[in-house]
């Protein structure tokens, strides 16, 4: 990479950014507390090991990256709401320059609306912008209704989540806490203490490949119970879902079952998931989350840090998935986390802690590492690492 043109256009991009975080409170100040404007700004430095296929092999690149966030949202009237939420995203680095398919992969949109806009890309940089909330809100009474690009969030679990049909999250995507959306109807009616029946379709542009699926939720002897039932990309699928207490612990989980409604879509078997969950708070204010993951047609033939994806139907990189994740207050501003995956059909194993300093008000410093190890004949034995600084400002 050449310092003279990736640095300058780097403060450039950053300036920018800056000026933008000054942008919310002008836009109030004009339309006052019926809009409202939120967001960060980040840099974070990358560097990441791995070992690819010949003639690549085995390499390490170092890449920087730098985020602006805004959530925008305006209240039109008592009960109708309007939300846009955005990233605008700055690549630089080796990725962007070894890896013509790396820019590539980041300007896709495979929602039914193409969003992803790819404003400059060089070299050896790209600056990419795409929206993942674009969603209007009715909400009257026992009713809610959103059109648009939203989170559809029927997920339990706080690691892995089978009932999040619609837009599933990956645990190892380390600076993306919002998650991802998906263009959809939802429609929420109220019934009573804990009960709601919901309605979610998200169109695709292969009829196929759509998702449409109904919820309903109750509450029973203190556990909050949902059962799912819809249809998934030619697929039937089916689940339930519930959040509750075993003495002082928190209980929690979610199954789904997956079969081909077509018989020509391959050799494809039905396919179970299930996700069971512990969480609890020591005295010492240490929290502790483990679960426990069967996914039948889980596996991988080969595996790359930067470019694989999950799929709900699919959601696991083995067949059997042990978590556990412990955040601890090491000091009142310094919080400290360590989360382990255990792969035990792939002889392999993730662990990935991390340290988040409150340096003022509104600006946090973290640090963060995940790395993979297994044995010779495991998919995951050379997955790769990545260790990564971030400083953010949330405005």
């Amino acid at each position: 990479m050449n310092p003279d043109r990736i640095y300058p256009t780097i403060v450039a991009i950053f300036s920018t950014l800056l000026l933008v975080t000054g942008f919310p409170g002008i836009v109030q100040a004009q339309f006052g507390d019926n809009l409202r404007i939120r967001g960060y700004v980040q840099g974070n430095p990358v560097w990441i090991s791995a070992e690819l296929p010949e003639p690549i092999g085995d390499e390490t690149w170092m890449e920087y990256r730098l985020q602006n966030r805004l959530n925008v949202r305006w209240d039109a009237a008592s009960s109708l709401t309007f939300h846009w939420q955005m990233r605008t995203r700055f690549f630089g680095g080796d990725l962007v320059r070894d890896f013509p398919e790396y820019g590539d992969g980041i300007d896709t949109d495979d929602g039914l609306v193409n969003f992803s806009w790819m404003i400059a890309r060089q070299d050896s940089w790209l600056l990419h912008y795409i929206p993942d909330r674009l969603y209007s809100e009715l909400d009257r009474g026992n009713w809610n209704v959103r059109v648009g690009r939203q989170r559809v969030n029927w997920g339990v679990n706080m690691i892995t989540n089978p009932n999040d049909i619609f837009n599933i999250y990956s645990f190892y995507d380390f600076d993306y806490p919002e998650r991802p959306g998906s263009d959809a109807v939802r429609i929420q009616r109220f019934l009573g203490f804990g009960s709601r029946l919901e309605l979610a379709v998200n169109p695709a542009r292969e009829l196929e490949n759509s998702v449409a699926a109904a919820l309903y939720a109750f509450n029973t002897r203190g556990y909050d119970v949902q059962l799912i039932g819809g249809y998934y990309r030619s697929r039937m699928a089916s689940g339930a879902g519930w959040a509750g207490n075993l003495r002082d612990a928190g209980f929690k989980g979610e199954v789904m079952y997956y079969a081909d409604l077509e018989e020509e879509q391959g050799d494809r078997e039905t396919n179970i998931i299930a996700a069971l969950s512990l969480d609890y708070m020591f005295p010492n204010s240490m929290f502790l989350v483990t679960e426990l993951l069967y996914n039948k047609e889980g596996g991988m033939e080969e595996f790359q840090l930067m470019t694989f994806e999950l799929a709900p139907d699919n959601p696991s990189l083995s067949r059997y998935q042990f978590t556990a994740q412990g955040t601890y207050p090491i000091h009142p501003l310094v919080d400290g986390s360590l989360a382990t995956i255990i792969y035990p059909d792939e002889e392999a194993v993730f662990v990935s802690p991390s340290v988040t300093w409150s340096v003022i008000t509104d600006l946090d410093f973290t640090v963060l590492a995940q790395f993979f190890a297994g044995s010779d004949d495991s998919v995951l034995s050379n997955a790769g690492n990545v260790i990564t600084a971030t400083l953010k400002y949330n405005f």
